[in-house]
């Protein structure tokens, strides 16, 4: 758990001016590992925070990803989703329940033949599948 004084604590030494809303999207944020979407916090946040805005969602977001406080996450090209665990890594999502498990990998030493010339700019690693919580679950209705 993250408080408001270590949220504008690490705010600060980033260089982001640590307004209210900024201070409880990074509470969230680190509360609330999953990797959650931009609607996620904000219908999360406005039960608090009436005044809220999406747009003042997206703008943090935006914020953070660019001084480097969180990893935006982009699943099937569809869904954007915010990262808090900056260490490279690896994602698995789970097809049935939706869940996305973060796993260590070191992402440096994957071989890329065929990409020489290329300026690779972001590493995402994602792997698909079904989680032994789900498999466990479907293991115990065919018994």
């Amino acid at each position: 758990m993250m408080n408001s004084d270590q949220a504008a604590t690490l705010l600060k030494q980033k260089g982001v001016r640590p307004s209210y809303q900024r201070l409880r999207v990074l509470q969230y944020l680190h509360e609330h590992i999953g990797h959650p979407t931009a609607e996620e916090i904000f219908t999360a946040l406005s039960v608090d925070i009436p005044t809220l805005s999406r747009t003042t969602i997206y703008n943090t977001l935006h914020t953070f990803v660019s001084y480097g406080l969180v990893n935006c996450l982009t699943l099937d090209g569809v869904e954007t989703r915010y990262d808090v665990v900056l260490q490279k890594h690896g994602h698995f999502k789970c097809h049935r329940c939706g869940t996305i498990f973060n796993f260590m990998m070191d992402v440096d030493r994957i071989e890329t033949s065929g990409l020489e010339g290329f300026v690779i700019e972001n590493k995402n690693i994602i792997f698909t599948g079904i989680c032994p919580d789900c498999s466990f679950k479907k293991t115990k209705k065919g018994e």
